[in-house]
Order: C-alpha cells, then sequence, then structure tokens
C-alpha cells in the first residue's frame, strides 16, 4: 500500500499537467467571478505615458490596444520598426506588461498612414513588423494572414469571454471626402466599399455565430455607432453598420460588447437592435498621451453622459454572479469621469 501511494504521488502531477496541454483558450481561475479588462489607444511613443501606473490601480487582467499604439506615417519600414521598438522598450511600459497581459489592433497611424486603408502599400510588412511588438510566433496563423485581426478566449471558472479584435485597415476601401469641407468624410453612396473585407466578415460571421462565451467583446479602433462628426466611423459606410447589426442580431454571440478608440475623446454609444435583449454598447476610450483639449461638442444621438477630452482609458469590470458589465472611464489619478452598468 505504501508503495502505491508513493507512485499516485510521482504520477499524479504528470497526469494533471498532461491534461491542460493544447487547450485553445487561456485560463483565468478566480475567486470570486470576476474579471476586469482594461483598454485604450492614442499614444505617443515620444510622449511620456503618464496612465500605464493609473490602468494598474484597477487591477486588469489583459490590456487591449484599440490602435495608434505609435505614431508613424511612413513608407519607410526601418524608421517603422524604429519607431515602435522606441515604444516596446520604454520603461513605462515594460513595467506594464510585465504585469498585465497585453494584445491589441492597430489603426491609421500605427498601420502606417493617416486614415489609410486597403491602398497603402506597405501593410503586409508593417504587419510583421507590429505582430514582432507583440512576440508573437513566426508559427502563428497571424503571420501569413492578410490583416491582424484574431480572437483569444478567456476562461474564469466556468464562464467564457471572446476577444475579438478586428483589422479596420487593411482591407477597408476609400472613403468620400465632403466635396464642401464642412466635414472631413461623407458616407459612401449606397452599398459602395467595405470595412472589413471578405474573408476577415466570414471569419467574423463564423466567430459569432459559433460562440459559447458568456460575453463578446468586439474591438474595431475606430467608432460604430457615433459618426455625425465626419471624421473616420463606420457610419461613412452604412451598410457595414447594417451588416454588422444583422450579425449580431442573428447569431448565437451573447453579451456583444464594442470597444473604439481613434478619436481622442471618450464616450459611451447606447442602441438598441431587434431581437436581442440588451442595448449594443459602443465604448470609446481614446487619448492615453494626447487628447482633443479643445473639443467643444458634436451631434451623437447614441451618446450618454458627457465626452471626455482629457486623457483616458476604459476599464470593463466584468461580473458573472450577478451577470453585469460595469463599463469605466477613467483618467489621471484614476479619476473616474464616467460609470455605466449593464445586466445582460
Amino acid at each position: 500500500m505504501k508503495l502505491q501511494f508513493l507512485l499516485l504521488l510521482i504520477f499524479l502531477p504528470i497526469s494533471f499537467s498532461c491534461e491542460n496541454k493544447g487547450k485553445e483558450m487561456v485560463t483565468k481561475k478566480k475567486v470570486p467571478d470576476k474579471y476586469t479588462l482594461a483598454f485604450g489607444s492614442c499614444n505617443n511613443q515620444f510622449t511620456a505615458n503618464t496612465l500605464w501606473k493609473e490602468i494598474l490601480k484597477n487591477k486588469p487582467d489583459i490590456f487591449i490596444w484599440g490602435g495608434d499604439i505609435i505614431y508613424c506615417d511612413t513608407y519607410d519600414m526601418k524608421f517603422m520598426k524604429k519607431n515602435y521598438t522606441q515604444q516596446k522598450n520604454d520603461s513605462s511600459y515594460m513595467d506594464f506588461i510585465n504585469q498585465v497581459e497585453t494584445i491589441g489592433t492597430w489603426d491609421d497611424h500605427d498601420y502606417g498612414i493617416n486614415d489609410g486603408g486597403v491602398e497603402y502599400s506597405k501593410k503586409d510588412s508593417v504587419q510583421q513588423i507590429f505582430l514582432d511588438f507583440f512576440n508573437i510566433d513566426q508559427n502563428n496563423p497571424r503571420r501569413s494572414q492578410q490583416g491582424v485581426y484574431f480572437s483569444q478566449k478567456i476562461k474564469i471558472n466556468e464562464h467564457i469571454i471572446n476577444l475579438l479584435l478586428l483589422d479596420t485597415r487593411y482591407f477597408r476601401s476609400t472613403l468620400t471626402e465632403d466635396p464642401t469641407g464642412v466635414k472631413r468624410y461623407i458616407p459612401n453612396k449606397s452599398g459602395e466599399g467595405t470595412f472589413l473585407g471578405e474573408k476577415q466578415w466570414n471569419w467574423l460571421e463564423k466567430e459569432m455565430n459559433n460562440s459559447k462565451a458568456d460575453f463578446n467583446i468586439i474591438m474595431s479602433s475606430v467608432q460604430f455607432l457615433s459618426y455625425k462628426h465626419g471624421f473616420e466611423s463606420w457610419g461613412t459606410m452604412p451598410h457595414e453598420v447594417t451588416k454588422l447589426k444583422k450579425l449580431i442580431a442573428n447569431s448565437n454571440a451573447k453579451g456583444v460588447i464594442i470597444l473604439s478608440g481613434d478619436r481622442h475623446i471618450a464616450e459611451i454609444s447606447v442602441d438598441s437592435i431587434p431581437n436581442i435583449t440588451y442595448p449594443l454598447i459602443d465604448i470609446t476610450s481614446s487619448g492615453l498621451t494626447h487628447s482633443y483639449t479643445s473639443f467643444s461638442g458634436e451631434e451623437n444621438s447614441y451618446r450618454i453622459g458627457n465626452v471626455v477630452s482629457d486623457k483616458n482609458f476604459g476599464i470593463l469590470k466584468f461580473d458573472f454572479i450577478n451577470n453585469t458589465v460595469t463599463m469605466e472611464i477613467r483618467g489621471e489619478s484614476n479619476k473616474l469621469y464616467q460609470t455605466f452598468t449593464q445586466k445582460y
């Protein structure tokens, strides 16, 4: 009996470790059943980011870059890599990523061209530099696919959060400039253009239809609901807005929330979609190192609360016991600018 007991002690840890190999999702055992996600965008690599330490005060389990990790509009790939390296080697950022899992997508200025899309000729080269920044393995499928979109599933005890990071640059069609000059862009003609491209749309549809997650968090670098400002947004292609709303309504995906950046402001926008029992929320956080301090107002019929034009970051607090998500906009000294709780 003693020999059997000793053998059990020896082999039990081995069998346990083998049992966990090859899992497709990151497992986080937490008590109680809660999870905290932080996100932000618009970070100038040559400006001190004083918000990293403020984000840490919220004890996030993950941080998601919403784009504009650096500002480098260029066709010179050596210069592009140098700027990504500048950010990667920043001491405050290094300290942050040593404590918090960090993932992300890109927007125009870390993609390589202001308001750029499908026409940018260096996008494949920048994609590899971008993936290097996140230390993505050379065998990862993102190294060979077109575009940086991907999903990551987080398991917290028996609960799952599905993170869907979109690429709104690689495939995005040309926008229509406002001929009057009043706004930067006006909506494309009916049905013209794509935001995600056919391959990415097919991927997103499959992800949404097959999702078993409690929550599906979509990161879009540009705003989805707010569009009347005339800058970049999904609203420049209204048919693509309709397409995503239909996909959300007709899919099996639960608890869909959209995160966005780009605007150098923060705000929370809410819309209702037929066939889903909860409101669709687009929470924008933008301006980690600089913000739209001269903001004087703009129309957004979906907005709840006020616009935050100071430097900011976003926080999502998932409570699986009460099935709620508390969304926060915070800034310097961890100041709480806005909070909104939604039950799902």
